[in-house]
């Protein structure tokens, strides 16, 4: 009887268990076709499982040091494409696409789009320029 998952295999050995449980119980009908000591049996490992997936450490999110990468962090999270996004900013596509490369500088009057339009932080703005 698994007490405590340890390793990546021991988590698949459970998973396995879990699944032929969560099987029985559709092909019945419904979890009532388990017996009272599978179901306290599923609900064991459930809790081991979910224990060991809450240790795991989530890979960090990359946190935008410039500002062409906080645009792009934007623009992927609206879902704009950049000719999109050049409307909504109501800027060439050409002088955004050199924002972006690192090519151009931002004016005053593009730093306010960008904090208006987009939500980024006007310090963070003012510290990329």
């Amino acid at each position: 009887m698994i007490t405590k998952i340890r390793t990546t295999a021991e988590y698949g050995q459970v998973m396995q268990i879990i699944e032929g449980y969560l099987q029985k119980a559709t092909q019945g009908g419904g979890f009532h076709n388990l017996s009272p000591a599978e179901s306290e049996e599923l609900q064991r490992l459930s809790i081991l499982a979910e224990t060991w997936e809450d240790s795991i450490p989530l890979m960090p999110i990359k946190q935008p040091e410039s500002l062409p990468e906080m645009i792009e962090l934007k623009m992927y999270q609206l879902k704009l494409k950049q000719k999109d996004l050049s409307e909504l900013l109501g800027i060439p596509a050409s002088r955004l696409s050199e924002v972006l490369k690192g090519k151009r500088k931002i004016n005053l009057d593009l730093a306010k789009r960008l904090h208006e339009k987009l939500d980024i932080d006007a310090g963070f703005i003012l510290r990329s320029t």
